[in-house]
Protein backbone atom coordinates (compact mmCIF):
# COMPACT_ATOMS: atom_id res chain seq x y z
CA UNK A 1 0.00 0.00 0.00
CA UNK A 2 1.30 3.44 -0.89
CA UNK A 3 0.63 6.68 0.89
CA UNK A 4 -1.23 9.21 -1.22
CA UNK A 5 0.83 12.37 -1.46
CA UNK A 6 -0.57 15.57 -2.88
CA UNK A 7 1.25 16.83 -5.92
CA UNK A 8 0.40 20.40 -4.90
CA UNK A 9 -1.49 22.25 -2.13
CA UNK A 10 -5.23 22.03 -2.66
CA UNK A 11 -5.21 18.94 -4.86
CA UNK A 12 -7.19 16.83 -2.39
CA UNK A 13 -9.67 19.70 -2.04
CA UNK A 14 -10.28 19.64 -5.80
CA UNK A 15 -8.60 23.01 -6.39
CA UNK A 16 -6.40 23.81 -9.39
CA UNK A 17 -2.61 23.86 -9.11
CA UNK A 18 -2.24 27.52 -10.14
CA UNK A 19 -4.30 30.51 -11.14
CA UNK A 20 -7.79 31.50 -10.09
CA UNK A 21 -9.23 29.19 -7.44
CA UNK A 22 -5.88 27.74 -6.38
CA UNK A 23 -4.74 27.86 -2.75
CA UNK A 24 -3.29 31.25 -1.86
CA UNK A 25 0.34 30.82 -0.93
CA UNK A 26 2.11 31.97 2.21
CA UNK A 27 3.66 35.14 0.77
CA UNK A 28 0.31 36.58 -0.25
CA UNK A 29 -1.26 35.66 3.07
CA UNK A 30 1.51 37.31 5.07
CA UNK A 31 1.27 40.39 2.84
CA UNK A 32 -2.48 40.58 3.44
CA UNK A 33 -1.96 40.26 7.19
CA UNK A 34 0.54 43.15 7.12
CA UNK A 35 -1.85 45.31 5.07
CA UNK A 36 -4.76 44.58 7.41
CA UNK A 37 -2.81 45.17 10.62
CA UNK A 38 -1.27 48.37 9.24
CA UNK A 39 -4.73 49.63 8.28
CA UNK A 40 -6.04 48.71 11.74
CA UNK A 41 -3.18 50.60 13.40
CA UNK A 42 -3.78 53.69 11.23
CA UNK A 43 -7.51 53.64 12.03
CA UNK A 44 -6.84 53.14 15.75
CA UNK A 45 -4.32 55.99 15.77
CA UNK A 46 -6.39 58.42 13.70
CA UNK A 47 -9.83 57.85 15.19
CA UNK A 48 -9.51 56.04 18.51
CA UNK A 49 -6.61 57.80 20.21
CA UNK A 50 -4.17 54.91 20.05
CA UNK A 51 -0.58 55.99 20.72
CA UNK A 52 1.77 53.43 19.25
CA UNK A 53 4.74 54.97 21.06
CA UNK A 54 3.23 54.86 24.55
CA UNK A 55 4.73 52.45 27.05
CA UNK A 56 2.43 49.56 28.02
CA UNK A 57 2.14 50.99 31.54
CA UNK A 58 0.91 54.29 30.05
CA UNK A 59 -1.34 52.79 27.36
CA UNK A 60 -3.38 50.45 29.53
CA UNK A 61 -6.05 48.62 27.57
CA UNK A 62 -5.72 51.00 24.63
CA UNK A 63 -2.66 49.01 23.55
CA UNK A 64 -5.13 46.41 22.20
CA UNK A 65 -7.07 48.91 20.09
CA UNK A 66 -5.37 47.96 16.77
CA UNK A 67 -6.06 44.28 17.47
CA UNK A 68 -9.75 45.01 18.08
CA UNK A 69 -9.95 47.09 14.89
CA UNK A 70 -8.15 44.28 13.01
CA UNK A 71 -10.71 41.77 14.28
CA UNK A 72 -13.61 44.02 13.28
CA UNK A 73 -12.17 44.47 9.78
CA UNK A 74 -11.93 40.69 9.39
CA UNK A 75 -15.42 40.03 10.74
CA UNK A 76 -17.07 42.76 8.65
CA UNK A 77 -15.25 42.32 5.34
CA UNK A 78 -15.03 38.53 5.01
CA UNK A 79 -18.78 37.88 4.76
CA UNK A 80 -19.51 41.04 2.76
CA UNK A 81 -16.53 41.36 0.40
CA UNK A 82 -15.29 37.77 0.38
CA UNK A 83 -12.11 38.64 2.24
CA UNK A 84 -10.37 41.25 4.31
CA UNK A 85 -9.08 44.41 2.61
CA UNK A 86 -5.60 42.86 2.48
CA UNK A 87 -6.97 39.66 0.93
CA UNK A 88 -8.83 41.58 -1.75
CA UNK A 89 -5.92 43.93 -2.53
CA UNK A 90 -3.60 40.94 -3.04
CA UNK A 91 -6.11 38.99 -5.12
CA UNK A 92 -7.51 36.47 -2.65
CA UNK A 93 -10.90 35.51 -1.25
CA UNK A 94 -12.06 33.23 1.52
CA UNK A 95 -14.43 30.46 0.45
CA UNK A 96 -16.32 27.77 2.30
CA UNK A 97 -15.37 24.19 1.42
CA UNK A 98 -19.04 23.38 0.88
CA UNK A 99 -19.26 26.08 -1.78
CA UNK A 100 -21.79 28.26 0.02
CA UNK A 101 -21.59 31.67 1.61
CA UNK A 102 -19.13 31.78 4.50
CA UNK A 103 -21.84 33.22 6.73
CA UNK A 104 -21.31 35.17 9.92
CA UNK A 105 -20.13 32.54 12.40
CA UNK A 106 -17.12 31.41 10.32
CA UNK A 107 -15.45 34.86 10.21
CA UNK A 108 -16.00 35.30 13.95
CA UNK A 109 -14.49 31.94 14.93
CA UNK A 110 -11.72 32.21 12.29
CA UNK A 111 -10.75 35.70 13.49
CA UNK A 112 -10.65 34.63 17.14
CA UNK A 113 -8.33 31.74 16.22
CA UNK A 114 -6.22 34.05 14.03
CA UNK A 115 -5.76 36.45 16.95
CA UNK A 116 -4.67 33.58 19.18
CA UNK A 117 -1.87 33.11 16.55
CA UNK A 118 -0.93 29.45 17.16
CA UNK A 119 -3.74 27.98 15.01
CA UNK A 120 -2.76 30.31 12.17
CA UNK A 121 0.87 29.13 12.03
CA UNK A 122 0.14 25.39 12.09
CA UNK A 123 -0.65 24.28 8.54
CA UNK A 124 -1.69 21.11 6.81
CA UNK A 125 -0.44 19.80 3.46
CA UNK A 126 -2.92 22.10 1.69
CA UNK A 127 -1.34 25.14 3.37
CA UNK A 128 -4.49 25.75 5.40
CA UNK A 129 -4.01 26.93 8.97
CA UNK A 130 -5.92 25.36 11.82
CA UNK A 131 -8.07 28.50 11.92
CA UNK A 132 -9.30 27.70 8.38
CA UNK A 133 -9.62 23.97 9.02
CA UNK A 134 -11.76 24.62 12.11
CA UNK A 135 -14.34 26.58 10.13
CA UNK A 136 -13.98 24.58 6.88
CA UNK A 137 -12.72 27.44 4.71
CA UNK A 138 -9.84 27.93 2.32
CA UNK A 139 -8.14 31.12 1.11
CA UNK A 140 -7.94 31.01 -2.68
CA UNK A 141 -6.60 33.26 -5.42
CA UNK A 142 -9.11 35.28 -7.43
Amino acid sequence: MTDAVNAYPGERLGLPRTGSGSVARVGRRIGALLIDYTAATIIATAFLGFNQFALPSEAGLTQFTPLVVFALLQILFIPTAGGSPGHRILGMRLVSLDGGWVGLWRPIVRTFLLIVVIPAVIWDEDQRGLHDKAVRTVLVRT
